[in-house]
């Protein structure tokens, strides 16, 4: 059974990414967030591949609580 993963912060993040792949920390757990670092290791829980066409501002969920992993869907509005 996957641990429950760590609230980082109440709000999401956005940060302007480049093209490529990234791999959103699912766990709470990694120094580099939102990003893995592969600190989810034992916790039964896995990062999340997202891939990004083009340049843009991605808001990163950093509740962890997502329904739409990896981006906010507003599920830390329900934190408390």
């Amino acid at each position: 059974m996957a641990e429950e993963p760590i609230v980082c912060d109440t709000k999401p993040l956005g940060l302007e990414v480049e093209p490529g792949t990234y791999f959103w920390c699912s766990c709470g757990r990694s120094s580099s967030q939102p990003y893995c670092d592969g600190s989810h290791k034992g916790t039964g829980l896995q990062p999340v591949k997202f891939e990004v066409a083009e340049k843009t501002t991605v808001w990163w969920c950093m509740c962890k609580k997502t329904g739409n992993p990896p981006l906010c869907d507003g599920s830390h509005k329900k934190l408390g």
